[in-house]
């Protein structure tokens, strides 16, 4: 039996609206054994990151360990003010901010060049053995690695030096010079790590459809001209989203690096927002006012991200987010 147009409009008309709501819990019970999987991750998350959270109101008081949260003093923005007028404090933060622009202005394209060339290379062996050789320095911890360059750097006996004194010149204590000593925490930092960081990018180049290359080939294009106008693009999207990911630890600067690698006589050129909070919170015990530059940081790195993911909109006429 045949069922007219307008029985079915009426049929369409009369029907029950499904709502965002149902449709989002139906969702849910459908694959209830998938979203299960998240509730471990969810437990560990809100006990180690939100939890702890709680003890951002030691920023707002004259804390006692003693007297714990209930019983200190209330003392409002009064650390903040300190922190503000601090004048070791200001030298600290041009300590991270220079390091941390170091490091993202050279140590940034690094990666990306690394993932490009990487992918230029088409024998297979040749290809693993480099990918397995600039691999290999990040699984070594900080502490191993300022062992092995205070030894390649040392002022008595270590190769650079060495080979500075053959050339007719002399010695220089890079570990313990201000003028060298944040140029050795960007090298060391891009030693270690650029040939991982590099993972994320080759894996974004081989999502590229292999047809685009193909055609461009046909069209005469060369491996250069691919490589500009194919490759590059391709990952650009990651590159983006990578940098906004990065500018929002732009006052991180490498806390456990530089812990590992500085000493008094470089605090004015390598002491960090991190290294001071360490210095102040458990050094001096001063817990209120190194809370208050801990948050002070992650403030102005929420600030930052928000500011990149803005920056995007523009570069890339979308939201990464």
């Amino acid at each position: 039996m045949s069922v007219s147009l307008t029985e079915l409009e009426q049929k369409k008309a009369h029907a029950k609206p499904k709502t965002k709501g149902s449709g989002r819990w139906k969702l849910i019970l459908t694959n209830y054994d998938l979203y299960l999987l998240l509730v471990p991750g969810l437990v560990v998350l809100f006990l180690f990151k939100y939890a702890p959270m709680y003890g951002i109101i030691i920023a707002f008081q004259d804390f006692n360990i003693f007297d714990g949260f209930a019983g200190s003093k209330w003392v409002g923005l009064d650390q903040f003010e300190k922190l503000i007028h601090s004048e070791e404090f200001y030298q600290v933060f041009m300590n991270t901010l220079l390091i941390s622009v170091y490091k993202l202005v050279l140590l940034f394209p690094i990666p990306i060049i690394i993932a490009l060339f990487l992918n230029e290379v088409r024998k297979a062996f040749f290809k693993k053995t480099i990918q397995t050789i600039i691999f290999l320095p990040h699984f070594l911890s900080w502490v191993i690695i300022s062992g092995l360059f205070i030894n390649i750097l040392s002022p008595s006996g270590g190769l650079v030096n060495n080979m500075i004194q053959w050339f007719g010149g002399t010695p220089i204590s890079f570990f313990l010079d201000n003028q060298y000593f944040r140029s050795v925490v960007v090298f060391t930092a891009g030693w270690k790590e650029s040939g991982w960081n590099a993972i994320i990018f080759i894996a974004a180049i081989a999502g590229i459809e292999q047809e685009q290359y193909e055609a461009a080939s046909i069209d005469g294009a060369g491996r250069i001209r691919q490589m500009l106008h194919i490759t590059l693009p391709g990952i650009m999207p990651t590159i983006i989203l990578i940098l906004i990911l990065r500018m929002g630890y732009l006052l991180e600067a490498g806390t456990e690096q530089i812990l590992t690698m500085y000493n008094s006589v470089v605090y004015q050129s390598g002491d960090v927002i991190g290294t001071f909070v360490y210095r102040q919170g458990l050094g001096q015990q001063d817990y209120s006012f190194s809370t208050a530059v801990g948050l002070f940081n992650s403030v102005v790195g929420f600030i930052l991200i928000i500011a990149g993911n803005e920056l995007s909109k523009k570069l890339i006429k979308r939201s990464i987010w």
